[in-house]
């Protein structure tokens, strides 16, 4: 049996942990990272960093490498691979699970502004604040770039490139995150309005707490929808039992 992982996040370190611990010692087990994280953190088992080429150079791949099963871990954000990893796998007959950390749901005392993209919640901001904690990550800054009336604290695992705000200061951090952290960005910055990306997850969430302690606003882009049809899971543990169904004895 071979199980192709897409993805460097916590759920796929976690699953990539679990297949090489309960899957036979002749099964393989690879990770696939995107390559866009400068020192990401390595999975047990094969690891390959880069693209494919598309959706036909991924499912070319699951063909010449006898993939048993392929699981899109990747961020929910992700969604050119997650699209691709749907159409190859149907092209390559290799059944697809996507493993999706669980959403946030807002809280009593939250006050959340859901929007569909980083434009809507850039087009959002100058209504909402003046000093901006943003964490979305260093892709995407472009949306923000013009919003020159603005102060950003923009944090994220690499230094980001431009275009970008003009007014930012730029903080360098991994999750997770402490509520005390946060908590202490927000009153040293003077934040009064954080963005964020639905990623769901603990490690990055006492940010949305710390924001409802402050009472202030948050602006919030929904995750895309899994490709129709895609079977998903919301733990490595779920994604192990679907495993379990489609590997039959294998796992």
């Amino acid at each position: 049996m071979h199980v192709l992982v897409l993805g460097g996040t916590t759920e796929a370190r976690r699953l990539a942990e679990a297949l090489v611990d309960t899957l036979p010692a002749a099964a393989r087990v690879t990770s696939s990272l995107a390559g866009r994280v400068t020192s990401p953190k390595l999975p047990p088992g094969e690891v390959r960093v880069g693209g494919f080429g598309g959706a036909e150079g991924l499912a070319a791949w699951l063909r010449t490498h006898r993939v048993s099963a392929l699981i899109d871990a990747t961020h929910p954000f992700a969604e050119t691979i997650s699209f691709n990893a749907a159409a190859a796998a149907a092209a390559a007959h290799v059944p697809l699970l996507a493993l999706r950390r669980p959403g946030w749901v807002p809280g009593e005392g939250d006050a959340w502004h859901a929007v569909g993209s980083l434009a809507d919640a850039a087009s959002e901001l100058p209504a909402l604040g003046q000093r901006v904690f943003l964490t979305t990550g260093r892709m995407g800054l472009a949306a923000f770039a013009e919003l020159d009336q603005l102060w950003f604290l923009m944090r994220s695992v690499d230094a980001p490139e431009t275009p970008h705000p003009a007014h930012m200061e730029v903080l360098l951090d991994r999750g997770p995150f402490t509520l005390e952290g946060e908590r202490e960005l927000i009153r040293r910055h003077r934040i009064d309005v954080v963005v964020t990306k639905d990623s769901g997850g603990a490690a990055t969430a006492p940010k949305l707490a710390a924001a409802r302690e402050a009472r202030i606003p948050v602006v919030v882009v929904r995750r895309p929808p899994v490709p129709e049809g895609v079977a998903v899971a919301g733990t490595p543990e779920q994604a192990l039992t679907w495993l379990h169904a489609h590997g039959g004895s294998q796992v």
